[in-house]
């Protein structure tokens, strides 16, 4: 019989640490080979991660928030399922204790990154959700009415969020398994000297990589934007005519995104120099397209996964590629690959219903391609006839370090150009 010790993976070259997010077993409960235990999340990517064996949960080292170096052990299970269940760890280990590689039978200390737990009344409690308790004015002994919905029952910040709305409507004792009445993130309500009432909510590592990176790229790049209108009417009526036997063939609804990467990439091919970045003084023109696409997951902001090698795919192989994608973001099992090296992003509002945007570059790409919506209006054609036409705005936004207002609105013409004339019969 053995101990497993499953330690925070790395995610990526640059990751160091991760936050473990939630835990989906408990102290004592079976789990199977590769079903879920945890979800962590990284400044870069929120991941599910499986158990590398099936067995007895023993320990959880951590508990839901803590953030923990890569390679710290943060479990541990045990085959034998007649195993003694231990505790969650109560402290942390000096902050300046080297990481070394885990041994299976080596005992284990709570590292530095652990969240310090707090004995009250036999049920434990974290700095974080005593410091909110304290803020919402409740004493400590009042949280021994909360049903902990985190590892081995305790109170995490969620349980706490929905405890206090509902306290303070007079309603019954919530907890985290409550279905939201909102996807909003909870937060804590307080009123502010002067009467102004707010309510305070923590980023989580997502919207915190998220903001930094928009602000970044700002500072790096001056950003020019060049906007035309697309006449989408063609392509309407051809994906009409395609989308149920596309379907049927691959599994995959056939979508306008589809058409504007293809173009995109067609672009690309006919500027290089979009598909570059800047390392100091040089310019790197890069010789493969590996195109990002934005994809946005349900409260937790966006991430942008990328079609590499594009230049080398027809529609259909990169509808394939970007339903792959999607799924994985949706599911959480996008890995570091899937997040990096990408040349050019593109990005599409009209999902939404906006008709413009003007969005930020990812660095250190030299570009970034909108969509808005695709609407009928009323057109007046170039033999001076009226028409309905199904138009959509394009934006094109440039380094303008790099890419001149001239190449900049040849390559917004040269998407316009590929999107007005596409034969989609012959390309799928």
């Amino acid at each position: 019989m053995a101990r497993i010790e499953v330690v925070m993976p790395q995610m990526g070259e640059s990751i160091t640490t991760g936050t473990i997010t939630k835990w989906h077993k408990a102290p004592g409960e079976v789990i199977e080979l590769d079903a879920i235990l945890l979800e962590i999340s990284t400044d870069k990517v929120e991941s599910e991660i499986p158990s590398p064996i099936q067995g007895k949960i023993v320990e959880l080292l951590y508990p839901e928030g803590a953030t923990v170096d890569v390679g710290r052990p943060i479990a541990i299970i045990e085959d034998d399922m007649n195993a003694a269940v231990s505790a969650p760890a109560a402290k942390a280990a000096p902050a300046a204790a080297p990481v070394e590689a885990p041994k299976a039978a080596a005992p284990v200390a709570a590292p530095a990154a652990a969240v310090e737990e707090v004995e009250e009344g036999f049920r434990f409690y974290t700095p974080l959700v005593k410091a909110m308790a304290k803020e919402a004015g409740l004493p400590l002994s009042e949280l021994k009415n909360i049903k902990g919905s985190g590892a081995a029952g305790r109170v995490n910040k969620a349980d706490l969020e929905a405890y206090i709305a509902n306290r303070g409507k007079g309603g019954a004792v919530a907890t985290a398994a409550a279905p939201a009445a909102t996807k909003a993130p909870a937060g804590v309500a307080q009123t502010r000297a002067g009467g102004e009432r707010v309510e305070i909510v923590a980023m989580d590592n997502m919207r915190k990589a998220i903001a930094k990176n928009m602000v970044a790229s700002k500072q790096t790049s001056p950003h020019v934007n060049s906007i035309d209108e697309i006449d989408m009417t063609s392509l309407v009526k051809s994906r009409e005519k395609l989308k149920n036997e596309f379907k049927k063939r691959e599994g995959i609804n056939l979508t306008y995104t589809h058409f504007v990467l293809y173009a995109i990439v067609q672009a690309l091919k006919e500027h290089p120099l979009v598909n570059a970045s800047i390392e100091g003084d040089n310019i790197v023109i890069k010789k493969d397209i590996h195109l990002g696409c934005a994809v946005a997951v349900p409260g937790n902001g966006l991430v942008v996964p990328v079609i590499k090698n594009a230049q080398d795919l027809n529609l259909t192989g990169i509808a394939r590629q970007l339903d792959l994608l999607a799924n994985k973001a949706k599911s959480k099992k996008l890995t570091m690959d899937d997040l990096s090296g990408g040349t050019y992003t593109f990005t599409n509002n009209g999902s939404f219903g906006t008709l413009i945007a003007t969005p930020v570059i990812l660095q250190p790409q030299v570009g970034i391609f909108c969509t808005g919506v695709i609407k009928k209006r009323v057109m007046v054609m170039e033999d001076d006839a009226i028409a309905i036409r199904s138009m959509m705005y394009g934006t094109h936004t440039y380094d303008h370090r790099l890419i001149d207002g001239e190449l900049g609105s040849k390559f917004l013409a040269s998407v316009k150009y590929h999107l007005e004339n596409m034969k989609p019969e012959n390309l799928i």
